[in-house]
């Protein structure tokens, strides 16, 4: 089997975290990604669900505008961030 080689562009600290937890595992990126694309070939889908980050969802989207809406109208109440310690 011939082999051939890929180049991708990803975010240098985005490469570094993978890099490390591969590591962690026994893999490599090669490797990694060569399971990620044999998984997709094999199943014929991305193996893992995709999903949207809901705060970016139209709906919630919406919710924020109307409420800075009312916060520059003088309606509604600004609060104070809360930090909770981790327990």
């Amino acid at each position: 089997m011939a082999t051939t080689s890929v180049t991708i562009r990803m975010d240098e600290n985005l490469k570094k975290q993978a890099e490390l937890l591969f590591a962690d595992m026994g893999l490599n990126m090669t490797t990694a990604i060569t399971m990620f694309t044999k998984a997709v070939v094999r199943q014929n889908k991305i193996p893992f669900e995709i999903t949207a980050d809901p705060f970016y969802s139209e709906e919630n989207q919406h919710h924020l505008q109307k409420a800075i809406a009312d916060l520059e109208a003088g309606k509604g109440q600004a609060h104070e961030l809360i930090e909770a310690d981790d327990e």
